[in-house]
Order: C-alpha cells, then sequence, then structure tokens
C-alpha cells in the first residue's frame, strides 16, 4: 500500500479478486461441529507475517532517506521515489497478473509472491546503483500485487462463515505491526549499523516465512474457470465509486507525509526522534485496527469518519504547531489512531458495497480496483510528496494533508445509503 494496503496495507491492504471466492472452496462442515469451528491462527498469523512483509517492504525507506540518498548519490526527494516505483509495480501488474494467475493454488501463489520479496530486499540491500535499486524496488511491488491479490481471501476461506472478519482482521494486522515496530526498528537498526543491514534482516524474515507457510498454511483452490473479477460492472454498483474515491485521495494525503516523514522530522530538528515517533505512530495504530476489529460488524460509518477527522487533527496540529515537540508527538498517536483501521474498513467497505447487490464477480472487481488504486495513491504521494519537498519545503505537507481530507470527509458523509452507510459489515 502499499500502505497497504486492508492494507495495507503498507497497506493495503486490500483483497483484489478472493471476496468471494469461498465460494469455489468446500464450505466449513454443517451442523454443531462446524459451528464450533474456531480460528486457525497458526496458519492466519503466517498470512499476518506475509502482510507485515508488504507493507514494511514498501514503507521501510520513509525512514531511512537520508542514509539511503547519500549512499546512492542522489537527493532526498530522488530516494523518496523508491516508496512510488514500489506503487507503481503494484498498481501496473496486480490486476493483469491477478487474472493470468486465477487459476493457481493459493499456497503455490503465496510462496511465489514470499520468494519475490526475498530476491528483491536482497539486490536492494547490496545494490550501489540507483536504477538497479529502483528496478529491485519495482520488481517488489509486483510480489506485492500478487500478495494483496489473494491474502484477505485466503484468510476468509481458512476461517468458518462466523469468523472470516475477525480471520481478515487477524491477517490485516499485519499492517499495523509493520508500523509500529517494523519501521521504527528498521530506522533504529539502520542508524546503529547500515541501511542494508535493514533490508537484509527482511530477506530473512521472508526465508523464514517461506518455510513457515509451507508447514502451517493449508492449501486453496484458485478461481474455477469463468471466474473472474468484474470490473467495469462492479463500478455500477452503488456505494463502490464512493468506497474507491475515498480510497484513493485518503492514501494519496497519508502518503504525501508518511513518505517524507524522516525529511519533515529532520527540518524541525527532530531526525533523531524519527524512530520513536514512528514508534508513536504505529503503537496507536495497533490501538486503532484493535478498535476496528472490534467494533465494524456495527459501526463502519462511525469508525470511517473518526479516523478522517483523528488524522486531520493530527495534520492541523503539524501545520500549526509542529515547532511545539510535545505536539508533534500527540499528532503522531492521533495520525495512527486514525489510520491504524483505515485499511480494514476501506477492503471491507468495498466488499460490502460490491457484493451487497452484486454477483461475486462484482464483488471480486471492486476489490480489484481497490487495491489498484491505493497503489496508484501510493505511487502518486511520492511524485506529489517529492515535488512539493523540492519546491515549498516539508512544511507544506501537513497543509497539503488537510486539504485532501476535506473531499474525502464529504465523500463519507455523503454516501449513507451506499458505500459507507450506518450499521456495519455483514461478518
Amino acid at each position: 500500500m502499499s500502505t497497504a494496503p486492508d492494507t495495507a496495507p503498507n497497506s493495503v491492504p486490500p483483497d483484489a479478486t478472493e471476496a468471494t471466492e469461498a465460494t469455489a472452496a468446500p464450505p466449513p462442515a454443517p451442523g454443531p461441529a462446524g459451528e464450533r469451528q474456531g480460528l486457525p491462527l497458526l496458519a492466519l498469523l503466517a498470512l499476518a507475517t506475509a502482510v507485515f512483509v508488504t507493507s514494511l517492504t514498501e514503507t521501510l525507506p520513509a525512514g531511512l532517506l537520508p542514509a539511503m540518498s547519500g549512499d546512492l548519490g542522489v537527493s532526498t526527494s530522488a530516494t523518496g521515489q523508491t516508496v512510488t516505483v514500489y506503487a507503481l509495480g503494484t498498481a501496473l501488474t496486480a490486476i493483469p497478473l491477478t487474472a493470468a494467475t486465477a487459476g493457481w493454488r493459493r499456497k503455490r501463489l503465496l510462496l511465489a509472491s514470499m520468494a519475490g520479496f526475498a530476491a528483491a530486499n536482497t539486490v536492494t540491500a547490496v545494490s550501489s546503483e540507483y536504477g538497479l535499486t529502483m528496478a529491485a524496488r519495482f520488481v517488489a511491488g509486483v510480489a506485492a500485487g500478487l500478495a494483496w491479490a489473494l491474502l484477505a481471501g485466503y484468510a476468509r476461506r481458512l476461517a468458518p462463515e462466523r469468523l472470516q472478519g475477525r480471520a481478515i482482521a487477524v491477517a490485516m494486522a499485519g499492517i499495523p505491526v509493520a508500523l509500529s515496530l517494523g519501521v521504527p526498528a528498521g530506522t533504529y537498526l539502520g542508524k546503529v549499523t547500515d541501511w542494508r543491514v535493514a533490508f537484509l534482516a527482511m530477506t530473512g524474515l521472508t526465508v523464514l516465512l517461506l518455510g513457515w507457510i509451507a508447514a502451517a498454511v493449508p492449501d486453496q483452490p484458485g478461481h474455477r474457470a469463468g471466474e473472474r473479477p468484474g470490473m467495469m460492472r462492479a463500478l455500477r454498483v452503488p456505494g463502490v465509486a464512493a468506497v474507491l474515491f475515498v480510497t484513493l485521495v485518503f492514501v494519496l494525503a497519508h502518503t504525501v507525509l508518511y513518505a517524507y516523514v524522516a525529511a519533515f522530522l529532520d527540518d524541525l530538528g527532530m531526525g533523531d526522534r524519527t524512530d520513536l515517533v514512528l514508534l508513536e505512530f504505529g503503537a496507536a495504530s495497533l490501538l486503532g485496527i484493535w478498535v476496528v476489529g472490534a467494533r465494524i460488524h456495527r459501526q463502519l460509518r462511525l469508525l470511517t469518519l473518526a479516523g478522517t477527522l483523528l488524522v486531520a487533527v493530527a495534520a492541523a496540529l503539524l501545520a500549526v504547531l509542529a515547532d511545539h515537540t510535545a505536539f508533534v508527538h500527540l499528532a503522531a498517536v492521533l495520525w495512527g489512531l486514525g489510520w491504524g483501521g483505515v485499511p480494514t474498513l476501506l477492503q471491507t467497505a468495498a466488499g460490502e458495497a460490491g457484493g451487497a447487490q452484486a454477483d461475486g464477480a462484482q464483488a471480486d472487481g471492486a476489490q480489484a480496483m481497490l487495491v489498484t488504486l491505493w497503489n496508484v495513491a501510493m505511487a502518486a504521494g511520492g511524485v506529489l510528496g517529492g515535488v512539493l519537498l523540492d519546491a515549498a519545503g516539508s512544511g507544506s505537507f501537513p497543509w497539503t494533508l488537510l486539504a485532501l481530507l476535506v473531499p474525502v470527509l464529504v465523500v463519507v458523509l455523503r454516501a449513507r445509503s451506499h458505500g459507507f452507510p450506518p450499521g456495519g459489515a455483514e461478518t
């Protein structure tokens, strides 16, 4: 996501083709035994770790930009495009690759995408050429497109119907964990050793994850012939366009600041506290996703409005009171609290809007468009942030975030009948 995306992650993360794929797999056992079936936590935690890998790989440069730019011999804004090219890799390839691999067994596809991450992070760690680094980041984005296309739906299919919402929440917990622990830890590791060590650590984690998936995650079949996302049909379903607009603009707003948070804090004289600020943001994100996971089935609309307002308040504090260190820390907490549940909220809203009045193919189409727009927004945020950094300075970031959140709030408020209705997800 990218960021994700439900990511996502990042991340979106988002479920590009799997939201209703459960129709292609045997349902849980009927009767009392099926009702007593619980969550397969070991398998779901493996999927959460895969989400963690995708999210952390996407956002890790955010805390390492100054060191990376020095070693690669380019400006900070140019190094920030390592986030952009990752998102482009996902945005450009998610839909065609998802269609091309629709019939693959899910476990085989997940293992292939994780192997892609291991290779891309290794090349990033050893590269001293900007062009090669950008190519490796693009490959990582392609791997993310494959992963995000199946992770949430994979989690859904591993759980009984009554627990599918919780299964997705467990898997998507990898996003705030990446933000709360991964990015600050990677930033600290890069500060005390070298930024390359952080990427090599990602490779090591991914290799371990490959063994975990192979041993603990049950396989699932791919789509049957003829089952493909119906994207254009999905756009005509009431509520889908509203959810997609909110996704595009909200993720764009978030990425403008997050991708350059190290540069923003450095200009405030808080460069030595980047890891601490990211830790505060991420810890608050964990709390945010916990609240969303507990209440999304009853209050999806209210939670989306609350998340938008919390991020807007954080942006206002950074715009007006960033000279006061205490308010920067407070803003980081409010930002994380508001943003933490957004991937899950948007992914769920897309699935509900796409599936409430449509068939399964249309629901899958809504998810496919969401993951693509999520990463388009990530790429655009990296570009816009770089332009703003060079033209107006990092102080323009919170004002830009605040301005972009105004239409987000308006659309969520207006999408009362479809998209973000009162009540919650039927899970």
